[in-house]
């Protein structure tokens, strides 16, 4: 039996944590409810991007990476690459969180 939670729940608790912490969240893009992968725009005040993805470890683990940093001379290649990470998959979640130290909200 999977252990992980579904995609939905582990969304809604990131964006509470978000809230509760005096950020700003939102779904950019709603994903397979229980199963979807969940991708991370953590940013804030909209400014220095980036896109965290659960990686696989040599362990067995799934841990929390920088898949795509946000370059302050090309904005509009961090959006094309969500563009098409949505597109390539229609199962995927992303969900930005706009508030200061989003890694902490992540790391657990």
């Amino acid at each position: 039996m999977d252990s992980r939670l579904p995609a939905h729940l582990e969304v809604s608790a990131l964006i509470r944590a978000c809230e509760a912490a005096g950020g700003f969240a939102t779904i950019v893009k709603k994903g397979e409810k229980d199963a979807g992968t969940i991708l991370i725009v953590a940013c804030e005040k909209g400014c220095d991007s980036k896109l965290y993805e659960r990686m696989p470890t040599l362990d067995g683990d799934r841990k929390w990476t920088v898949a795509k940093a946000q370059e302050s001379d090309k904005p509009l290649e961090f959006s094309d690459y969500l563009e098409r990470r949505g597109r390539q998959d229609s199962d995927c979640w992303i969900v930005e969180l706009d508030v200061a130290n989003a890694q902490q909200l992540i790391a657990g």
